[in-house]
């Protein structure tokens, strides 16, 4: 574990509240695909607030490295927020489920989009805030 002096004061009540916010919002995303039968069939909303939480974290992680950003800001953005947000220990639930109802196409299928799709979608974010 790092020393307490690796923590600045007050960064866990920030990384706290941005896990609030991101958990929220991941939840208002669920509930719009849960209520959008067409969709059904993959886990359409865990990949995009994959990808979405994917490009977040990677424009920002390029913004914030040349902005005058406090170490509370990039914990309660990078931490908080896009960690509350996404949602890969749901992907990996969903794909065994998938898997244990005997469709390992489709498992397969969201696993390569969601990591191809993620991946790209940080390059991008890492682009778009270049200065």
């Amino acid at each position: 574990m790092p020393p307490a002096a690796a923590f600045p004061a007050g960064t866990v009540l920030w990384v706290a509240l941005g896990g609030a916010i991101g958990s929220a919002l991941r939840f208002g995303v669920s509930e719009l695909f849960r209520r959008a039968p067409a969709l059904a069939g993959l886990p359409w909303a865990t990949l995009l607030v994959n990808v979405a939480g994917s490009l977040l974290i990677g424009w920002f992680l390029r913004w914030s490295a040349t902005a005058e950003t406090t170490p509370q800001l990039r914990a309660f953005v990078a931490i908080g927020i896009c960690g509350g947000f996404t949602t890969f220990s749901a992907f990996a639930a969903e794909n065994l489920a998938m898997l244990q109802a005997g469709h390992p196409l489709r498992a397969a299928l969201h696993a390569a989009a969601s990591v191809a799709l993620s991946v790209g979608a940080v390059f991008v974010g890492y682009a778009l805030a270049r200065p």
